[in-house]
């Protein structure tokens, strides 16, 4: 179908502009944007109305936020091109206040607690909130969980990009427990599902989907650091930028998809 071919189109566009972005700025946390950069222009480009709002509850990867408002227009290029910089418009985490910005984050585990109030208080709004599955180990995520599912607040949308590496080690080996994350949000009364979180197809069918009835959690299986292979499930990369050698080569292989 053409608008999940030109989202596949948008996502190389986007890896493009974090990988020219990240020639500026020693750390970018480039793996965890490139985990999420389906699930973010899914989200923007497709599922979001105009009465809708989107939280970034893992702000370090808020250069993939920061992207999308480019290429929307919400920003510009000169803004966009001051990420980091003395001086610059764009910080590293999301500010509330900010052009397209509803909340400020980058604490992890925050943004869930956040959107149940804004959720609670504008019902006729959907609220989409994406988490890191790292931030699942916060509690504040499963207080605002319970809550939720509690006040029954089915204008929630969560997505979580569940890449399983944190920033040394995996999340699967530190909290084996919290697996299948799916069946804990049922538990909670919430509606959950499985995708593929770097196929837009998958993640858009499994939200139009959801019944509705139930606030709903989306587990989006990503790869940290896709689809650049030496990127791909490597540690390293949760906060590097790559040298000139490595930039040319992600590139390459990016523009070969």
């Amino acid at each position: 179908m053409k608008k999940f071919f030109d989202a596949k189109l948008r996502c190389k566009i986007h890896r493009r502009e974090i990988l020219n972005l990240s020639q500026k700025v020693q750390a970018l946390h480039i793996g965890g944007s490139f985990s999420s950069v389906e699930i973010v222009d899914c989200i923007y480009n497709i599922c979001l109305k105009k009465r809708d709002k989107f939280i970034l509850s893992k702000g370090h990867a808020g250069i993939i936020q920061y992207v999308l408002l480019y290429y929307l227009k919400i920003i510009s290029k000169k803004e966009l091109n001051s990420y980091c910089q003395r001086g610059g418009y764009l910080g590293v985490h999301p500010d509330f206040g900010k052009k397209g910005i509803n909340a400020s984050t980058g604490s992890l585990g925050h943004g869930l607690g956040m959107v149940s109030g804004m959720a609670l208080a504008k019902k006729d709004s959907t609220y989409f909130v994406l988490l890191s599955d790292g931030e699942l180990h916060e509690g504040s995520v499963w207080e605002s969980a319970l809550i939720i599912g509690a006040l029954n607040l089915t204008n929630i949308v969560l997505i979580i990009d569940n890449n399983d590496l944190q920033s040394s080690t995996r999340s699967s080996e530190t909290h084996p427990n919290l697996y299948p994350i799916s069946k804990k949000f049922k538990e909670f009364g919430w509606e959950s599902s499985n995708c593929n979180g770097h196929s837009t197809e998958e993640i858009f069918k499994k939200i139009k989907s959801r019944k509705g009835k139930k606030p709903f959690a989306l587990i989006a299986k990503t790869i940290k650091g896709y689809p650049v292979s030496f990127m791909k499930n490597v540690a390293l990369w949760h906060y590097r930028s790559p040298n000139k050698n490595e930039y040319k080569q992600a590139i390459k292989e990016i523009n070969n998809l």
